[in-house]
């Protein structure tokens, strides 16, 4: 009993630090449209760029937190990881490039969704069982949806078209990771950088780019993503994975609201109503998660460099 009673302290102060660091990881998650709209190069050479910097702070990341076993993680990596790293690369170049063409809100709200579409995704092509909460869940994001789109001022064209690529990569993403619960996302998410500089790259302008412009992408890389992935890594081993959902919402709040402070980049009355339904859907589903064991035939395999909740690990 007094056991007992000595270690709750200890486990409700792992938690508010598990809850600070997903909190800390939404914030730097949502610098990208703040940063972004200060960038005066163009698209290619934003998307570059910002892989170049997220490749040395995400190497560097895996090779902290590996002690020496970087190369061999590097090696390890099978056709799973590849396909995260790919889905991840169009993903990230998709959200850099939409948001030159819409609004911050529109690209986080949407992206909002890529959960709920990953249990869609794992209903329709691998049978996995929704629950009730799950697909209530999936009526409200459509309705969610149909108010951003089908609303005045809502989404459309480029914008929206790379939005829903963007979407359904970080969805696909999901259920890979919860599929193959021993794919590390750290080295993937480092290799879909490598992807992204060496496809994106050669359409780059590196002349165009200000000692302000190489900052800003310096922030982007380093900060947005690579310290994201560091505090979500530090956070999810302490706190369960629904709650890492739930907080990691705050990213879609704080995005739009810097945006519209800092630029006053406000979002159509629709968009914001069904970004707020998109919201209340995730939220609704996030209730419903659960650790699961890893699927049946899926090797176990020590999680590297990214702690539990996988499927959050896949942020731009």
């Amino acid at each position: 009993m007094t056991t007992t009673a000595a270690a709750e302290p200890r486990v409700r102060d792992s938690r508010r630090r598990g809850q600070a660091f997903i909190a800390l990881a939404a914030v730097a998650w949502s610098t990208a449209g703040v940063f972004q709209r200060e960038l005066s190069v163009g698209a290619a050479t934003q998307v570059a760029g910002r892989a170049c910097f997220a490749v040395i702070a995400l190497f560097l990341f895996v090779a902290v937190s590996e002690r020496g076993g970087t190369l061999r993680v590097f090696l390890a990596t099978g056709r799973a990881e590849l396909a995260v790293a790919v889905l991840t690369a169009v993903a990230s170049s998709s959200f850099i490039v939409a948001l030159n063409h819409t609004t911050v809100a529109d690209v986080l709200f949407m992206q909002a969704l890529a959960p709920i579409a990953a249990a869609l995704i794992a209903w329709l092509g691998l049978r996995e069982r929704v629950s009730r909460r799950t697909a209530v869940a999936m009526v409200v994001a459509l309705a969610g949806v149909g108010l951003m789109v089908g609303g005045p001022g809502g989404s459309q064209g480029v914008g929206l078209v790379l939005s829903v690529v963007m979407t359904l990569c970080f969805a696909f993403t999901v259920v890979i990771t919860r599929y193959r619960r021993d794919i590390s996302m750290a080295p993937a998410i480092c290799l879909s950088q490598v992807l992204v500089v060496v496809t994106v790259g050669p359409f780059a302008d590196p002349g165009s780019v200000s000692s302000k412009d190489l900052a800003l992408l310096a922030a982007l890389g380093v900060g947005q993503i690579g310290l994201g992935l560091a505090f979500l890594t530090m956070g999810a081993r302490l706190i369960p994975a629904a709650e890492v959902a739930l907080i990691s919402l705050l990213e879609v709040v704080i995005g739009p609201l810097l945006v519209w402070l800092a630029y006053a980049e406000r979002p159509s009355t629709t968009t914001l109503l069904g970004g707020a339904v998109v919201v209340t859907a995730v939220a609704i589903q996030a209730g419903d998660e659960r650790d699961e064991p890893p699927a049946p035939g899926a090797p176990r395999r020590r999680r590297l460099a990214d702690g539990r909740g996988g499927g959050y690990a896949q942020r731009r």
